[in-house]
């Protein structure tokens, strides 16, 4: 059975697309994005992978991982690891991008379109093989930051490259507005984008 076209599922690699809004000078408003998207179509799910730093007391970005789950996305985490590199020097590490391919994959029978924040090239592969199950792929990154945010294979493998520069106006956080006090938790229905309210400002 056909899957309906004007169904889209979003997949945010959350480092990428905060070094992404950075490069270009501004915070992302993730109410605004949903609410963006939501004009696209029917908007299945909204998926949020970032790693995080376990061992600190307070993470800045702990804040808006509390908002996006609860206020419409489907968040997705794990710790960072810690090595010691060449020189002697304690450095963390860590990736979802495994994480993130697998929910893709496993969503491809389900939706007409899969929106892509991210320029890492090593997602190539994943944008190919969702278009061989019939899935149209848009990669939003950005060309507009020095150097590019978006891998050249990748640009060049998605069905539509959106540059970030491109949404600016309609996803941008109003930088006059202050972080809100925390709201009420409501529990989410499942399978609903609920967007409410302000996320905090995310930081590296």
């Amino acid at each position: 059975m056909p899957i309906p076209s004007d169904k889209i599922a979003l997949f945010i690699d959350g480092a990428n697309l905060h070094a992404t809004a950075k490069a270009l000078g501004f915070d992302v408003d993730y109410r605004r994005l949903l609410q963006e998207y939501q004009g696209y179509g029917s908007l299945l799910r909204a998926f949020y992978y970032t790693v995080t730093v376990e061992d600190q007391e307070y993470s800045g970005i702990r804040p808006l991982i509390d908002w996006l789950d609860y206020n419409g996305y489907t968040v997705h985490t794990k710790p960072s690891r810690e090595f010691v590199d060449a020189s002697g020097r304690r450095r963390m590490k860590g990736s979802m991008n495994i994480e993130l391919a697998i929910d893709a994959m496993g969503l491809a029978g389900h939706v007409g379109r899969i929106v892509l924040f991210s320029g890492d090239g090593d997602f190539r592969p994943l944008v190919a093989a969702l278009q061989r199950r019939g899935v149209l792929v848009t990669v939003v990154s950005t060309m507009h930051s020095q150097p590019p945010m978006i891998a050249d294979e990748l640009r060049r493998q998605a069905d539509v490259f959106t540059d970030l520069v491109d949404l600016r106006s309609r996803i941008e956080r109003d930088p006059n507005e202050r972080q809100l006090p925390r709201e009420t938790r409501y529990p989410r229905r499942s399978g609903a984008v609920q967007p409410k309210g302000e996320p905090p400002e995310e930081e590296e």
